[in-house]
């Protein structure tokens, strides 16, 4: 078992990102502040599974400018954004897919119990790996196929392109840590059914965050993967 200390500060790290992806689901859907694409609508809420708060001021700085709502309330067009806030909020596109992923593989290899060579972290790679990269590209689809005005094959294939690099990177920092847990800081591993184990994988995901960083301002800058935002209706 973790630490007393670790499992309590676990508990507060999930319930701060818990409310603060209830906070911008409840902003988004109960005062109206929808997105201009419509798949940020699930995005910023996912984001902030492992961000916290962080997240709360990246949807507020960068989401809500972004809102047709917003522009009506607020008068004239939106403030003019850094350069680097079309490279997070691409990457954090990337890492809802991958988070959902995560989330879904890593129940079902615990619930099955399935392991390789007595471990269950090869078949956790495998799941998450397989299910974040169906998601990453469903993602995907619903932001290239609407601006790009592409049919279903088309739009997989594209999205295909632009995800598979961005989440595979995703997943190289994340898996790294995930080895980490496993074999350093937690021998005897610690299981989904830990608070603790979320919250390392919290850290995990962050990490992923910064590696997949480099790959999506190459993929946006290559115009393979389109930048998160849209111009205003």
């Amino acid at each position: 078992m973790p630490p007393a200390c670790l499992t309590v500060l676990s508990w507060l790290a999930i319930g701060l990102a818990t409310v603060s992806a209830l906070w911008i689901a409840a902003d988004i859907w109960l005062r109206g502040h929808r997105q201009q694409m419509g798949i940020m609508e699930a995005v910023w809420p996912v984001t902030a599974l492992y961000f916290g708060p962080l997240a709360v001021w990246g949807y507020r700085r960068f989401g809500w400018p972004k809102s047709p709502t917003w522009r009506k309330e607020r008068g004239g067009e939106p403030p003019e954004l850094p350069g680097w806030s079309a490279i997070a909020t691409g990457v954090s596109h990337c890492g809802a897919g991958c988070t959902l992923g995560d989330l879904c593989a890593e129940w079902v290899v615990f619930g099955a119990g399935t392991t390789i060579a007595g471990l269950s972290l090869l078949p956790e790679y495998i799941g998450d790996y397989v299910l974040a990269l169906a998601l990453g590209i469903a993602f995907q689809y619903f932001a290239i196929a609407p601006m790009r005005g592409l049919g279903l094959r088309a739009g997989l294939v594209e999205a295909a392109k632009a995800d598979f690099l961005s989440l595979t990177s995703f997943e190289v920092g994340l898996f790294g840590w995930m080895a980490l847990m496993q074999f350093v800081f937690f021998p005897h591993h610690i299981r989904p059914d830990h608070a603790a184990f979320w919250f390392l994988m919290q850290i995990g995901m962050v990490i992923g965050f910064s590696t997949a960083w480099p790959t999506n301002v190459w993929l946006i800058r290559k115009g393979i993967k389109e930048a998160m935002e849209m111009r205003p209706m």
